[in-house]
């Protein structure tokens, strides 16, 4: 086993803090490139929304391009984003009040997960299925949200848990799940790279990674997971070991060039004080 890609913080020419990051790349499910353990098994959080929507994507034909993106996001609740949730809750139809994520500032909508969970909710109405407890691990939503996901990685072992906003999330190795986002739909991977400004934010590092390298698609998750696929079935998962996100952008940067593709997007990382003055860098080895 390689050494994972160290990420080192350093102020002053000084080293403050290391961060290891796995990374895997996969092509046709053989492995083409590694750093670390490309078998580390963590939950896949919010990496999983994209093939978490492909069942709403075949079940139902009144969605557009913003339906399936905001179904795959983890928003931020501006504007925009908000009323791509509002849309595709009410061609459900559901309201705010079907939503079981939770609230963020008294709110279901600006849950970041809120999309999702609409989508859920679009994908219940279609099934017909029952919209209470949609979030619950028996309930046909989430079976069919862990059959989708065991598919994808070629894999009937998928460990679960409770996510952040009460669904299930998804236990893989690093390996499978960079199969599996070479296996999501086009009708959802095309709908993101549509609109990668409802996937997150417009500093984020999966919506920087789909504008910068053109028919890419790529999610987050928590705990500093990143997933994405390129053209020529390339696959990818990066994962900070402590969980720490900053290591990410660094270590894709770094690791696309380990596998001959362009990372100049994602290079060092500046540290800046409060003053907005440079007292450090990110960087990767």
């Amino acid at each position: 086993m390689s050494e994972p890609i160290s990420v080192a913080a350093r102020r002053g020419g000084t080293v403050e803090s290391v961060h290891r990051v796995h990374a895997v790349a996969v092509r046709d499910d053989e492995i083409v490139a590694a750093a670390g353990d490309s078998t580390l098994v963590t939950f896949m959080r919010s990496a999983a929304k994209p093939i978490q929507a492909q069942p709403l994507a075949r079940a139902r034909e009144d969605l557009d391009e913003r339906d399936l993106a905001i179904a795959s996001a983890s928003h931020l609740a501006d504007d925009a984003q908000l009323a791509a949730v509002q849309a595709l809750l009410d061609k459900a139809p559901a309201t705010e009040d079907d939503l079981e994520c939770g609230s963020f500032e008294g709110s279901k909508l600006k849950h970041n997960c809120s999309g999702k969970h609409a989508g859920m909710l679009a994908l219940c109405r279609a099934k017909g299925w029952t919209l209470e407890g949609y979030r619950l691990a028996d309930h046909p939503c989430q079976e069919a949200m862990l059959a989708e996901v065991a598919a994808l990685a070629s894999t009937k072992d998928v460990p679960t848990g409770v996510d952040g906003c009460g669904v299930l999330t998804f236990a893989l190795p690093l390996d499978r799940m960079a199969l599996a986002f070479t296996r999501i739909d086009e009708a959802v991977a095309g709908a993101m790279r549509a609109h990668p400004e409802l996937i997150r934010g417009p500093k984020a590092l999966d919506a920087n990674l789909m504008q910068a390298l053109p028919g890419w698609v790529a999610k987050g998750g928590a705990e500093a997971l990143l997933c994405a696929a390129g053209p020529d079935r390339i696959g990818l998962a990066l994962k900070a070991e402590d969980g720490t996100n900053r290591a990410l952008r660094p270590a894709l940067g770094a690791f696309l060039e380990s596998v001959g593709l362009d990372g100049s997007a994602f290079g060092p990382v500046l540290i800046c004080n409060s003053r907005n003055e440079v007292v450090g860098e990110l960087s990767a080895s």
